[in-house]
């Protein structure tokens, strides 16, 4: 009995070793693979899920920064749109977000926005005179000033950069962010959905602007939304007295009013295809219906909107 017992061992032994040694080589292999999953393809890419690094691990020191100039003020949709505006921005690698409030006091509410948005940031505020609140002036005028302040006051001739006007009833592609990134001295572009058009322009031939698409004022010496145009940082910082006025200024006239002061129309860089691309569109939130809003409050909890 021991006897074909053990010869049957003998007969099955080579056979069960190269079983094992078959397994151990093909595990080898499968371990040196890079899984073909999607979610394993993300992270081997240097993406992490939770969000943290979503814009990649390439290094974008050596880029300008673009700082935007926001003005807000407090109104039923200032965090609503805020909040578009942080999602647009966070996207954007070296960038740097002045908000400036038309307020005596930074309010709690955009300094908890602000402080939770994951943007870089700078807070100010200033509030606008009450006789320049009237209807038919230029808004907001203080508040760009104040950001161009703070520019001036905390960059120098050793920073690069980009300045922006970024109001918080526009909508902006990320597309935008890369075109005025380069900007030299003054970068121009499209803007939609402003002056009654779907759209307004500088004309451009052989790479100079020589005019303007508009449906306001095609007399004005740069026929441009705020939203319309970009300032290289060091042409901020050797005009310190270039500013937005308040004297003698018209509604939709502070854009010549500040770009006569450190630019010629010549001299204007096309920038989105030669300005015939939209990247940037005033949109502006429909204004909110709160006819049944009680005058005193009669929820039980405060909420933040």
């Amino acid at each position: 009995m021991k006897s074909l017992f053990y010869s049957r061992f003998f007969i099955l032994l080579p056979w069960v070793l190269i079983v094992i040694i078959m397994i151990d080589i093909d595990t080898k292999r499968t371990s040196g693979r890079v899984p073909t999953h999607p979610y394993f393809s993300r992270l081997s890419h240097g993406h992490r899920l939770d969000g943290t690094l979503q814009r990649g691990t390439s290094n974008h020191s050596s880029l300008p920064t673009v700082y935007a100039i926001t003005p807000t003020y407090s109104r039923a949709v200032q965090k609503a749109e805020l909040t578009r505006l942080a999602n647009t921005f966070r996207q954007v690698p070296r960038f740097h977000w002045i908000v400036v409030e038309d307020s005596n006091i930074r309010t709690e509410l955009v300094s908890r926005f602000l402080a939770h948005s994951g943007v870089p940031y700078t807070h100010l505020h200033v509030l606008t005179p009450r006789r320049y609140k009237r209807t038919g002036l230029p808004r907001a005028t203080e508040q760009r000033n104040a950001g161009l302040a703070w520019l001036r006051g905390h960059r120098g001739a050793q920073h690069s950069g980009v300045v922006f006007f970024a109001d918080d009833d526009n909508t902006y592609s990320l597309e935008l962010f890369e075109e005025m990134r380069t900007t030299q001295k003054v970068s121009v572009w499209p803007v939609g959905l402003v002056g009654g058009r779907r759209y307004e322009r500088p004309l451009v031939e052989k790479g100079r602007v020589v005019g303007w698409y508009t449906g306001w004022r095609a007399d004005r010496p740069f026929a441009i939304d705020m939203a319309g145009f970009a300032v290289n940082l060091q042409v901020i910082l050797t005009n310190p007295k270039a500013m937005f006025k308040r004297r003698g200024s018209q509604p939709g006239m502070q854009e010549s009013d500040f770009l006569k002061q450190i630019t010629k129309v010549q001299d204007l860089e096309p920038k989105a295809h030669n300005c015939t691309k939209v990247l940037v569109w005033h949109t502006r939130t429909e204004k909110v219906n709160l006819g049944n809003e009680p005058k005193h409050r009669q929820d039980t909890i405060q909420i933040e909107v």
